[in-house]
Parts: structure tokens; sequence; C-alpha cells
């Protein structure tokens, strides 16, 4: 007889294999901008047999938790072959150079979302490193904060911070503290994750710079600046629905008590600051100069190299001062200690990047981009926008972008640009953010989080709390349509 953890587990993924598969008949939008190929490839053999080879793939990483394998290695394989399928279509058909540049669009899509998620991950392994984040939870603990104040603690900042910085980043941000303040207590930190995760998304689908889908909408003039703080209170009901219930399923007790004095190594600020700077730059890179934030992160990263350049030329320097004033102090335990210190490297921190993370990007990234490539983006857009009510249109694209990536949920909708009141190209953009939380791979931020605490957040986990959060994300779209009536 099975035991009733792989039974449930097995009963999780058999069901939303189900409801991949419903969805991957309908839409497999590409991740890329570009446009579906001249070939509509939609009824074909080729066509099933990708939409098959993906579904498969995806079972197969909601299963990560039963089958011990990392969820890179399925879609990896599917990226590659999905794409063979399409280059062979086109290449009997005349035209190979369809295909390839298709792929190229895409393959730069993932190129900008590696190169923003490297460098978030190396600035916080660099801040793990300064112990910044053992800093912060010495700080909660002393202050005598329960598990279920830091589950607040943790939510309310990653909905504040996510309205101006990247979801993603924040949500890692937040990880990161949870991960310190309640390390091996596995069942609080899964549900302080997916807190998280909704926090983050919910938070970022007020403000014009909380989410790349709101800056799509801004950019295109559908909503003024301004129009977007119209969503503060339906975002922030998204939040607190699903984080009330899960309130109630706390042990709150308190965290186990430190040992030791926590002390910041040398330029743990500074290195703060920077992270901050850099966050800042990579929004307005995007804002103001319509560049790829991965630009504003990379020029972030060489910030980090000259800073820790000057960490390890200063430190023979720092030490020897260091000396001095704890042995005029007597302070034999922090004389101790400087004997462990080691030089700040910045190429070891990149190291430390979840690269598991990063590969299994990639294979969505490529696995969407080619399915959508087929004709599948047009074929949604077409189906929901002609056929049924904005408002329930907008409602079931939230809903898919569980399964898919918001970003090529909005850019096929502002592509058709139907014509929809105010009120509905805030839905839009309100479903799209938030409608993510539903499955811990429908947003960045829960995939990355996953990599991040791999073992304790799982798909599985989050998937326990999928009544919570879908019960936050109608009462969000109700909130809406009462709220802001007046622009329907």
């Amino acid at each position: 007889m099975k035991p009733p953890n792989v039974l449930a587990t097995r009963h999780y993924v058999s069901r939303v294999a189900w409801l991949l598969l419903v969805c991957c008949l309908l839409v497999f939008p590409t991740f890329s901008y570009a446009a579906a190929g001249p070939l509509d490839l939609t009824v074909s053999l080729a066509g099933i047999s990708s939409v098959v080879i993906f579904v498969l793939a995806y079972a197969l990483v909601m299963s990560e938790e039963l089958l011990h394998m990392r969820k890179s290695k399925p879609v990896l394989v599917a990226a590659g072959l999905i794409w063979a399928i399409v280059a062979w279509v086109y290449v009997q058909a005349g035209m190979p150079e369809e295909a390839e540049i298709a792929f190229r669009e895409t393959l730069l899509e993932y190129a900008e979302l590696l190169l923003f998620l490297l460098v978030a991950m190396t600035y916080i392994n660099a801040m793990e490193e300064r112990r910044v984040f053992d800093a912060l939870r010495s700080w909660l603990v002393r202050k005598g904060f329960s598990y279920r104040s830091l589950f607040w603690i943790t939510g309310v900042m990653a909905f504040g911070i996510s309205s101006i910085a990247n979801n993603m980043t924040t949500a890692m941000l937040m990880c990161a503290v949870v991960l310190k303040v309640a390390e091996g207590d596995n069942k609080f930190i899964g549900l302080c994750c997916v807190n998280v995760v909704v926090a983050s998304n919910a938070g970022g689908a007020f403000s014009p710079f909380g989410d790349i889908t709101t800056l799509m909408v801004w950019q295109a003039g559908q909503v003024p600046f301004g129009g977007f703080f119209a969503l503060l209170v339906p975002a922030l009901v998204n939040f607190m629905v699903p984080a009330l219930i899960m309130n109630f399923f706390l042990v709150n007790r308190q965290p186990a008590a430190l040992q030791e004095n926590v002390w910041l190594k040398r330029g743990a600020r500074r290195i703060i600051l920077l992270f901050l700077l850099t966050v800042a730059i990579s929004v307005l890179c995007h804002s103001i100069l319509y560049l790829p934030p991965a630009m504003g992160m990379m020029f972030g990263l060489g910030l980090l190299q000259f800073f820790g350049y000057y960490l390890r030329r200063s430190l023979p320097r720092s030490l020897e001062r260091k000396r001095e004033r704890y042995s005029r102090r007597g302070d034999w335990k922090k004389l101790e200690q400087l004997g462990s210190v080691v030089p700040f490297d910045i190429f070891s921190r990149i190291a430390r990047s979840e690269w598991d993370t990063l590969l299994f990007f990639y294979g969505v990234v490529m696995c969407v981009g080619g399915l959508g490539f087929m004709g599948y983006l047009s074929l949604l857009s077409e189906t929901l926008y002609g056929n049924w009510n904005p408002i329930w249109a907008n409602v079931v694209l939230g809903l898919i972008s569980a399964v898919v990536d918001n970003i090529p949920v909005m850019f096929a909708v502002l592509s058709m640009a139907p014509d929809m009141s105010e009120g509905n190209w805030l839905l839009i953009t309100l479903t799209a953010g938030v409608g993510g939380s539903l499955l811990s791979m429908g947003s960045a931020a829960g995939v990355a989080l996953m990599g991040q605490a791999r073992g304790i957040y799982t798909f599985a986990v989050h998937l326990r709390w999928v009544p919570a959060i879908l019960l936050g994300y109608v009462a969000s779209i109700a909130a809406h349509l009462w709220i802001n009536a007046g622009m329907f």
C-alpha cells in the first residue's frame, strides 16, 4: 500500500495535469513578443505532438517531489524536441530562416531573464555571505516576534516592496529572511513562501512599476499613470483573503533562540545599498530609456564587482585596525573570529546561483516559444475577445496565466487591442498579475522560490492552498467590479 503522502501527491499531479491538458489545447503563447509563424500548425500532427510533449514534461515537473528529479531536466528535453519539430516543418516548407529567426527572438527574451535572475541571485548570495540575513534573523528573534507575527511581517513587506521593485526579486529577499528565521521548520517555511508569492504578485498589480505587465499597459496608453492605483484595494484583498485563511493554520510559537551575537561582515550595509541602487537603475532603464531591465541589473553587477575588488585589496589594513581595536578592549572572542575571515569573492557568489531554476526557465521559455510560434496565441485571442464578454475573457486569461507566463498573455491582449473600457483594461492588468499565484509555476516569483527553498516550497505544497488563493482571486475581481464600477 502506498504511503498517504505519495497518494496525495499523485492525486494533486493528476488533477493539475488535466488542467494543463485543457489549457494546452487552447493556448501556448510565446514568451517573446514575436508574432505566430506564417504556417498555422495548431491542428497539424506537428502541433499536437508538441503539445503532448510539453504536457508530459510539465507532468514530470509537477512530480518533482515524488520522483526526486530536478525540474529542469524534462523541460530542457521538451524544448529541444519542440523546436526540432518546428524547424523540420519549416525546412520541408522551404522556409528554414523563419524558424531560425523565431528561435533567436525567443532565446533573446530568455537571455534577458537569465541575466536579470543571475544578478538578483548573486546579490542575495553576497548579502547572505556578509551575514545580512543572519543579522536580520537575530534582530527579529530578539524583538520577540512569534511565527504568526513573522508570517504577517514578511507578507506585508513583500506586498509593499513589490509595488516599486520587481516581484521576483522581492519574493527572493523575503524567502531568504524566512529561511534564516525559521531554519529547520519546513512546514512554516513552506507556508510563508506561499504567502510571499501571493503578496509579491498582488503588490505588483497596482503600480505602473510593479510588474512588466503593468508597464506594458501603461506604455501602450491604455491606462494613465495614476489610473493603476485604483487597483490598490483589489490587490490588497487578493493578498489578505488567503493570508487570513492560512493564518488559522499557523502554529504560533517562538523561533529557536540564537546562541551567539551576529555581527555583519565588512561591507554588508554597502552591498545592501548597491542592491537597492541596482534595482532602481533597472526600473529607470526600462521606464525612461526603454531598455531591458537586464541592462540595469548587469550594470549593478559591475558595481558589485568593483566593490568586491575594493574589499579584497583593503582587507589586510582593515584586519590590522580591528586587531588593534579588539586587543585594546580585550575582546578575545572577536579577535578569534577575525582569524576565520576570508576575502570576498564575487565569482563564488555567482557560482552559488540556483542553476536548476535558471535552466528550468530556459526550458519553459523555449517550449512555450515554439508552441506559440505554431499559432496558439492567435487562436486564443480570437476565441476569447471575438466571442466572449470582455469581463469573462479577462477573468479566464488570468486563470490561464497560472499555467503560462503573464507577459505573453498581456501581449496577446495588447496586440488585439480590443475595444474595452478603462475598467476592463485594469481588470486584465489585475487578473494577469495575480492569476499566476494560483500555481507555484504560474509566476517568476514562485519558480524562483522553488529553487531557493528546494524541497521545502514545492509544487504540491503550494497546491494545497489553491482553494484559498482562488477565493482571494475571485474576491479581488469582485472588489474591482464594485469599487471601480464607474470605469466600466
